[in-house]
């Protein structure tokens, strides 16, 4: 066994620099492995609910630096194919959290976390080009990681190993050789990003349509005072009743707007209009919406899962990035109440297994979204008042219910101690 402690993180994305950022504050060592050999701030929007924004601040995130990538979230509106509301509340510090909920781009996002990681751990805690391949348990309780570089094969043993490498991690694979392929249900998302005036607040959430075809739109920078302008996130998404007419498990495809243009170009309001927002992107990205079955568990010895490796679902709830950061602090928490071993990782495993599986059935229902779904059900999406197709009280429950799934439920949040208090070390 080594002496020290010594934890190998495999996949640098959010999930494995929020874990790599936690180790360093509590006082454990770690190194980061990562596939890709530069990293670069890649993709589109992301949220960061509550719960998730408390832990960043925890690890010495300030609202100062998440204005660099970041806007404040205001509100989360669903509104339906004609323009009607059908729901609205405030978000964040507007609706009483102590913490502000995020839009925010999510590769700058990424950057951030890389860049204070390294700053703190310094440049060798993150080895870029090194793509997991699988995992050795040896004699004496450690665990080898086997990887693939440019150079060739290499390994490195440490006390434990962390999956997360994401929805095609390798160590998932390795400890669950039996799992059901890449889950799609039928749904494929275009995104993109425009400069555009936001609607409603400045800084809304807003989703548009129903099950089979709708829009999401959101800032996820501050509007410009000059121009009155942000740049604007968007995501158009058609549900194919027949999977096999678009079969596709990859992740960011490039590909023309005019592929799917034609599904939202007549969806013009006096207060949004779609066809303009979709054709003053530069680019598109096509992906299907996909997950993974819930396995057991995320566990295998002295080997876990976390992020996407463990959970991957639909991001329809707006938490696959938050669920990641709050992983990685329930894991540190554990560290330091059980020390770096095993019992550690299975006392992380039955705090979150269980509840975060039951979550990414609940994104494969639609999540909040649930509400564009029963409207379009009760009424074909046709009405005068939302009030006669769902009573207020029936909404309100719905998405209280959705919230304390995901673990953000405001008053719980509110009064619920720190994950890892602050000063915490391990023991030497």
């Amino acid at each position: 066994m080594t002496k020290t402690p010594r934890v190998l993180i495999s996949g640098g994305g959010i999930g494995g620099l929020a874990l790599g950022l936690t180790l360093h504050q509590i006082g454990v060592d770690c190194v980061v492995f990562e596939s890709v050999r530069n990293l670069k701030p890649l993709g589109v929007g992301i949220n960061l609910q509550p719960n998730a924004v408390r832990e960043l601040f925890d690890l010495g995130f300030t609202e100062s630096d998440m204005d660099q990538f970041a806007v404040s979230s205001q509100e989360f509106a669903l509104v339906g194919l004609k323009g009607q509301e059908i729901y609205s509340e405030p978000r964040g510090v507007s609706a009483g959290y102590k913490w502000p909920q995020y839009a925010a781009h999510r590769g700058e996002f990424h950057m951030a976390l890389y860049r204070k990681f390294i700053e703190l751990a310094g440049p060798d805690a993150v080895r870029t080009g090194h793509r997991a391949k699988s995992y050795e348990h040896n004699a004496d309780g450690t665990v080898t990681l086997h990887m693939d570089t440019e150079a060739g094969a290499v390994s490195e043993t440490g006390t434990l190993l962390i999956g997360a490498d994401g929805i095609h991690s390798a160590i998932r694979a390795q400890m669950h050789p039996d799992q059901p392929p890449i889950h799609w249900g039928g749904a494929v998302m275009w995104r993109g990003t425009t400069l555009a005036k936001p609607v409603r607040t400045g800084s809304s959430f807003v989703g548009l349509g129903t099950h089979e075809k709708r829009m999401v739109v959101y800032p996820i920078s501050p509007i410009d005072p000059k121009t009155g302008l942000a740049l604007v996130n968007w995501i158009a998404e058609v549900t194919y009743e027949d999977a096999s007419e678009h079969a596709n498990v990859g992740w960011f495809k490039q590909v023309p707007i005019d592929d799917f243009f034609h599904h939202f170009e007549d969806w013009t309001y006096d207060w949004l209009n779609v066809p303009e927002l979709i054709r003053s992107s530069d680019m598109a990205f096509e992906n299907p919406m996909i997950d993974r079955d819930p396995v057991d568990t995320w566990l295998d010895g002295p080997v876990a899962l976390m992020g996407d490796a463990a959970h991957a679902m639909y991001p329809t709830g707006s938490n696959g990035a938050s669920q990641a950061v709050i992983d990685a602090r329930v894991l540190g928490a554990k560290f330091l109440e059980h020390g770096v071993n095993e019992a550690a990782l299975q006392a992380y495993n039955d705090q979150l297994c269980g509840p975060i599986s039951a979550l990414v059935l609940r994104n494969r229902g639609a999540g909040p979204f649930g509400l564009l779904n029963m409207v379009n059900d009760r009424c074909g999406g046709e009405f005068a008042s939302i009030d006669d197709v769902i009573p207020e009280a029936e909404r309100v429950d719905f998405m209280a219910k959705y919230q304390s799934a995901a673990g953000f439920a405001r008053d719980e949040l509110n009064v619920a101690e720190p994950t890892i208090a602050t000063g915490r070390k391990m023991a030497s």
